[in-house]
């Protein structure tokens, strides 16, 4: 596994329930601002065998990013935030000044 795959998988298993990191956020912590979309490969490649709390990643204007053709998918992510307390404003976004996490600096404790 390369340097910046571990720290991402550090990064969100940092995020506790009830917070979310952008994907921009997860890759700056990760040690490159901009391989948001490595971040994406990390979720979906290994989010299953590292126990990855996926549902905690949106976009940078805080909604949830998915294909068009995976809604179901996308309402799930909603569904496990809603029951962490993650409240969703009216046009489908969460408020990352409220929701976000910053407590990942990306340094080995």
């Amino acid at each position: 596994m390369n340097p910046f795959t571990g720290k991402a998988i550090q990064a969100i298993q940092s995020i506790p329930p009830g917070y979310v990191m952008t994907y921009g956020q997860v890759a700056a912590a990760a040690g490159n601002r901009r391989a948001a979309r490595q971040v994406v490969r990390v979720l979906h490649s290994m989010s299953a065998s590292h126990h990855l709390p996926w549902h905690r990643i949106i976009n940078a204007k805080g909604g949830i990013s998915t294909p068009v053709d995976a809604e179901e998918k996308g309402n799930r992510q909603r569904q496990l935030l809603e029951a962490e307390g993650v409240s969703f404003l009216p046009d489908g976004t969460i408020d990352l000044t409220v929701y976000r996490w910053l407590g990942f600096n990306g340094e080995e404790e």
